[in-house]
């Protein structure tokens, strides 16, 4: 499960079988992991349906909780709110 945490937190938002594409683990143990991760409040997953190239993809979209990645290099400063 740590292997899926760390790949999250690098890749960010993934499909699971992105996840398991990349991590070499079955897409079985995936999505047991996945949702033993939820359960522990780690991960928060969710049902996606997308369209590549005109096919339907379904799988279980995820991301970690409370992690919010560095931002990218050469990103403009952010300007502050005007409130009126």
């Amino acid at each position: 499960m740590n292997e899926i945490l760390q790949y999250l937190k690098n890749q960010g938002e993934q499909l699971d079988t992105e996840i398991a594409g990349a991590t070499g683990i079955s897409l079985a143990n995936v999505r047991r992991y996945l949702s033993e991760l939820a359960i522990k409040g780690d991960v928060m997953t969710c049902h996606s349906i997308r369209f590549e190239k005109g096919k339907k993809v379904e799988g279980i979209s995820c991301r970690l909780v409370g992690y919010i990645p560095p931002a990218a290099p050469g990103r403009k400063p952010k300007t502050p709110l005007k409130l009126s």
